[in-house]
């Protein structure tokens, strides 16, 4: 056992929360954030704004156009485990093989493919570290046994974990079936809840076509979650924090929140009450692209997505023009209840003691 333990340390193979919680989970977040999701901001600005050089396919890969955006996305797998590789600091040969694992990880999990690449890059790269530098042909072994072991274990967990993360979508869509009071808090919780786990909401409200009330009340929760985050932990982020969580992601707040739980009892209880508010109240339908229910405010995709829903139901008759109240109504779930109610219900909980000073610090 003492040898095992020399070897770990030797290697720097740190089996502990973490640095697989915090670190890689946290890594992992800012490498979603610098692909599938600028990519998906890049796409919404180009269409919105009608700038060609964003719009236009810059390159063809097996009879597949991609747009600037469209290429930022769909390196989200590799980027994700080069960010977790990053985070476990691995040696070059290592880090740079977690490339593939990435990509296939990603691949195979489909919308849960962020959850795969978290499980199986941080396995790959804890094993190529093992063998890296050990033999005089290192520039074979070390790539050739990470990337084995990481497209293995790809092909073995990857679609399990896929399902896994499809059963969240599932429950989102037997929540649309309820009515639109139940429906609202369900969608908003679920929906926001997935926004800041290592699960891609906008891939899964892109797959379950989320659109509607129920995407309405998805934008709700997200909102709630990157808002309230960005908001209530300003005192400890300033803005940076205000900024990389308000139009980034609340993803980043995930290392945070395996240290103290508590910290997500605001923005979850927030989004329980923004919900209903967005279905019941002011009737807030997403029927702009699926994808951006599940973006909230990032780079303001969903509110920019609830816009063009109203353009084109103007434009198809639906809709008889764009009201004051719709404006209101999504200027109120989007930015102003998240950034009152979540502060006011962190403030119960550092009362009593649940959350402190420096928990939400990035």
């Amino acid at each position: 056992m003492d040898k095992v333990k020399a070897f770990l340390k030797r290697k720097n193979i740190e089996i502990s929360v973490k640095r697989y919680g915090i670190g890689a989970l946290g890594a992992m977040a800012q490498g979603l954030f610098c692909s599938l999701l600028i990519g998906t901001i890049i796409d919404t600005v180009g269409k919105q704004f009608g700038i060609p050089f964003l719009t236009m396919p810059v390159a063809t890969i097996n009879e597949v156009s991609y747009t600037v955006g469209g290429l930022a996305s769909a390196m989200s797998g590799p980027a994700m485990a080069v960010a977790i590789g990053y985070a476990l600091q691995c040696p070059p040969l290592v880090l740079f093989s977690l490339i593939s694992v990435g990509f296939a990880s990603n691949a195979l999990g489909g919308a849960g493919g962020p959850l795969a690449v978290l499980f199986v890059a941080i396995i790959a790269a804890e094993a190529g570290k093992a063998v890296v530098g050990e033999t005089r042909v290192d520039i074979l072994v070390t790539p050739l046994v990470t990337i084995g072991v990481g497209v293995t274990l790809a092909a073995w967990w990857a679609p399990a974990l896929g399902a896994a993360a499809m059963q969240v979508g599932a429950l989102i869509m037997w929540a649309t079936n309820l009515q639109p009071f139940l429906m609202g808090i369900a969608v908003s919780v679920l929906v926001g809840v997935a926004l800041t786990l290592p699960i891609s909401s906008a891939a899964i409200c892109a797959a379950l076509s989320l659109t509607g009330l129920a995407g309405g009340a998805a934008v709700a929760g997200c909102c709630a979650q990157m808002v309230g985050f960005a908001v209530m932990s300003f005192p400890e982020n300033r803005w940076g924090g205000l900024v990389s969580q308000g139009i980034g992601t609340s993803m980043l707040q995930m290392g945070n929140i395996v240290k103290n739980p508590r910290i997500w009892i605001a923005p979850i209880l927030t989004s329980a009450i923004t919900g209903p508010i967005a279905t019941c109240l002011f009737h807030l339908e997403m029927n702009g692209p699926p994808v951006s229910s599940g973006m909230g405010t990032c780079g303001l995709v969903g509110q920019i997505g609830v816009y063009t829903g109203w353009v084109d139901d103007v434009a198809a008759g639906v809709k008889a023009a764009i009201t004051a109240q719709d404006w209101i109504g999504l200027l109120l779930v989007s930015f102003i209840l998240p950034a009152v109610l979540c502060p006011l219900i962190n403030l119960v909980l550092r009362r009593i003691g649940w959350v402190k000073d420096g928990d939400m610090t990035l």
